[in-house]
C-alpha cells in the first residue's frame, strides 16, 4: 500500500459506505476527516449512530458541511493537506430523483465541482469518488463493462454520476489531477441505508407488512457486500491511475484514457433474482413474507450485472461475498440494533 497516504477525506462519512471506509482507514493507520452535513434524506439518527463510532478515535474530524457551500468547502483544503480525497456524498436514490430533482444537481454536480476545485488547488495526490451501477441505463449488454459505452442513463440521479465521470476527467486532462471513478453495484450490510430494498424489506416482514416487489419479481441485481466494496475502494485508493499509453481517440476507451483516470465496477460479479434474494431473507428472518407485486418503476433497470475483470488486474481483488452469508450479517445487526428479538 502508498505509504504516502496518511490523510483523507471521506465525503459523506456518516453515510453507510463512507462510515464503513472511514473505518477501515483509521484501522490501518490513516487519519481521517469526514464531512458529512447529516441531511434528512433518511434518518439522521443513524447516521449520528455510525458517527458515534467513528469520533471517539482520536485520528477521526467530523465535519459538519455541505458540498455546494463552495466558501466552507475553500476553508477545508485550506485548513487541511489531504493526500486522498474519497467522495461518497451524494444524493443517493434513483426514484427520489423524479421528486427532488434540484438536490441531485446542488450535491452531485455544484458539490462535485468544488472537490475537484479543493483537489486541483492543493495539491490532492489521488481524487476517488462514488459512480454508480445506474450510469449503464439503457444498456442490455451483460455483463455491464466499464469499456462500454455508457450514454443512455435512465433517470437523474444516473445522469448525475455519468456526469461526475466527465468531470473528473476534465480535471485530470487540464491539471494532472489522478481520478479514479467507482461504479458500485447495489451494496447492502450492517449499518444499510434505509431507503434500500434489504432494510425495506426486512422491517416490513418483521412488523407483519407486505412488502413491494417491483418488475412483479422479475429483476436481477449484482448484490454487492458492504466489506467486498470497502476493500475495493482501499485499495483503489493506494491505485493511483497511470495514463493508458495505447488510448486512440479514434477508438476511444470509456474506462482509460490518455491522462491519469481510470473506471472500474465493483460488484459481486454474480447475478441473483431478487425472488432469491427474498427468499433468502425470508430465511434469515425465520419469517414468510407477504408480497405486494407491482409494476417496474420510472428510472429503474430490470437487471445489473459487474463485469470485474479490470479491477481484479489493477488492484488483485474480487468481491466474492455470499449472499446467504451476507444477509445473515444484515439481519444479525439489524435486530441489535433496534432490538427486535428473535
Amino acid at each position: 500500500m502508498d505509504p504516502d497516504i496518511k490523510k483523507v477525506l471521506v465525503t459523506g462519512a456518516a453515510g453507510f459506505i463512507g462510515f464503513h471506509l472511514s473505518r477501515k482507514l483509521l484501522e490501518n493507520n490513516i487519519a481521517v476527516v469526514g464531512l458529512d452535513n447529516l441531511n434528512p434524506y433518511y434518518d439522521p439518527e443513524l447516521k449520528k449512530a455510525r458517527l458515534d463510532q467513528l469520533t471517539p478515535q482520536p485520528a477521526f474530524l467530523h465535519v459538519n458541511l455541505d458540498l455546494s457551500d463552495r466558501d466552507g468547502m475553500t476553508e477545508l483544503f485550506t485548513a487541511h493537506s489531504f493526500d486522498a480525497v474519497v467522495n461518497l456524498a451524494a444524493q443517493a436514490g434513483v426514484r427520489y430523483s423524479l421528486i427532488n430533482p434540484h438536490s441531485y444537481v446542488d450535491t452531485n454536480i455544484v458539490g462535485f465541482v468544488n472537490l475537484l476545485e479543493g483537489c486541483r488547488h492543493s495539491g490532492v495526490k489521488h481524487f476517488v469518488f462514488a459512480s454508480s451501477s445506474s450510469v449503464y441505463g439503457a444498456n442490455t449488454r451483460m455483463p455491464f463493462s466499464v469499456h462500454h459505452n455508457v450514454d443512455h442513463p435512465v433517470s437523474l440521479y444516473a445522469a448525475s454520476k455519468k456526469s461526475n465521470e466527465l468531470m473528473a476527467h476534465t480535471y485530470a486532462n487540464l491539471f494532472g489531477l489522478a481520478a479514479t471513478g467507482l461504479r458500485f453495484f447495489t451494496v447492502y450490510g450492517p449499518w444499510g441505508r434505509p431507503d434500500m430494498a434489504l432494510f425495506l424489506f426486512t422491517k416490513a416482514i418483521l412488523e407483519d407488512r407486505p412488502i413491494d416487489v417491483f418488475n412483479h419479481g422479475k429483476m436481477v441485481r449484482d448484490f454487492t457486500y458492504i466489506d467486498d466494496i470497502v476493500e475495493g475502494v482501499y485499495r483503489v485508493i493506494h491505485h493511483r491511475p497511470e495514463p493508458n499509453t495505447a488510448w486512440n481517440g479514434d477508438d476511444p476507451d470509456p474506462a482509460t484514457s490518455y491522462c491519469p483516470y481510470r473506471i472500474y465496477n465493483i460488484g459481486n460479479n454474480q447475478k441473483v433474482d431478487l425472488m432469491r434474494y427474498i427468499e433468502v431473507l425470508e430465511e434469515c428472518l425465520g419469517k414468510k413474507a407477504e408480497k405486494n407485486f407491482l409494476p417496474m418503476q420510472p428510472g429503474d433497470v430490470p437487471a445489473t450485472y459487474a463485469n470485474v475483470d479490470d479491477l481484479v488486474r489493477d488492484v488483485g481483488f474480487k468481491p466474492d461475498t455470499p449472499i446467504e452469508e451476507g444477509i445473515k450479517n444484515f439481519v444479525a445487526w439489524y435486530r441489535e440494533y433496534y432490538k427486535v428479538l428473535d
